[in-house]
């Protein structure tokens, strides 16, 4: 499911692989010196804007801050590696209990594995940080949903749907809450 929010917050050029060969064509090209931690952290966002998933996992894995943690969790949610996307997703919202990125791919992956009681659990403790959240009313929706517990799923969508009114999930959303009056 594409959530607009995410890819709404991103975007920059790819990162481009360079291949040497020894076959008498000269010297190889000196290695290119490691990214400063910031710009392997942007330049995996502007892969995961790209829809490069791979590659941006694989360029953000070493990435301790919340931004690039964020992004990592995100990265293997779009992989569909839930499991994976839980830790950087935790450590982001451990440092930023609020970060939008770290709760969608949290929930999203919590939610897909059918941890609907930790998604619960955790998205609420999301909410209390900062109620704004669209995604985190989403996912724990989503969680509400499948635990047929409609009343809080009904809470959760139409608050979903103040925040995000021209999200890609809205009409689905309408037809459904429409569907319980």
């Amino acid at each position: 499911m594409a959530h607009s929010k995410l890819a709404l917050l991103l975007v920059l050029p790819a990162l481009g692989a360079c291949a040497s060969s020894s076959s008498g064509r000269g010297p190889a090209p000196a290695p290119r010196r490691a990214a400063a931690p910031d710009a392997a952290v942007e330049q995996g966002v502007t892969l995961y804007q790209q829809g490069q998933y791979e590659e941006a996992a694989a360029t953000l894995a070493p990435a301790s801050g919340i931004r690039g943690l964020a992004y990592l969790a995100a990265s293997r949610v779009r992989l569909g590696q839930y499991a994976e996307a839980e830790a950087p997703a935790l450590q982001a919202l451990q440092a930023s209990p609020a970060d939008p990125v770290a709760s969608a791919a949290l929930g999203e992956a919590l939610v897909s594995q059918g941890k609907l009681d930790e998604a619960i659990q955790r998205l609420t403790t999301v909410l209390r940080a900062d109620p704004s959240l669209p995604y985190a009313h989403y996912w724990r929706g989503q969680a509400y949903h499948r635990n047929t517990q409609i009343a809080r799923m009904v809470g959760d969508y139409e608050a979903f749907l103040r925040l995000a009114p021209d999200a890609p999930e809205a009409p689905a959303l309408r037809a459904l809450l429409g569907s319980l009056r």
